[in-house]
């Protein structure tokens, strides 16, 4: 059984940094995509960035680019994003998820696995 799990989450004040894990178990990264999105209550679950495992292209949301950065660990099969110059907006629960393929998806539905979220709060 393939499970995602994510790590990282917490308060920060605006202007703070975080950075949030994704860890795979039951199966590697390779020849997937994996994404975060994140969630603000009472929104639709919004595309934050991906990356491909295999050559390491990745993608950003406009919110986000310049200020996040997604990355891949291949030895601990383990994906990150660093969040620097975070704003109250950022504020949501951020989910990991992975695709099997190679196409930057952006859509929530092209992908096929999901952790359980990790909680990130920017106070003002």
């Amino acid at each position: 059984q393939v499970q995602l799990v994510e790590s990282g989450g917490g308060l920060v004040q605006a202007g703070g940094s975080l950075r949030l894990s994704c860890a795979a178990s039951g199966r590697t990264f390779s020849s997937s995509v994996v994404a975060w999105f994140r969630q603000a209550p009472g929104t639709e679950r919004e595309f934050v960035a991906n990356i491909r495992w295999s050559g390491g292209s990745t993608y950003y949301a406009d919110s986000v680019k310049g200020r996040f950065t997604i990355s891949r660990d291949n030895t601990k099969n383990t994906v990150y994003l660093e969040m620097n110059n975070l704003k109250p907006e950022d504020t949501a629960v951020y989910y990991c998820s992975a695709r099997f393929g190679t196409a930057l998806a952006t859509a929530p539905r092209a992908y096929d696995l999901w952790g359980q979220g990790t909680q990130v709060t920017v106070s003002s």
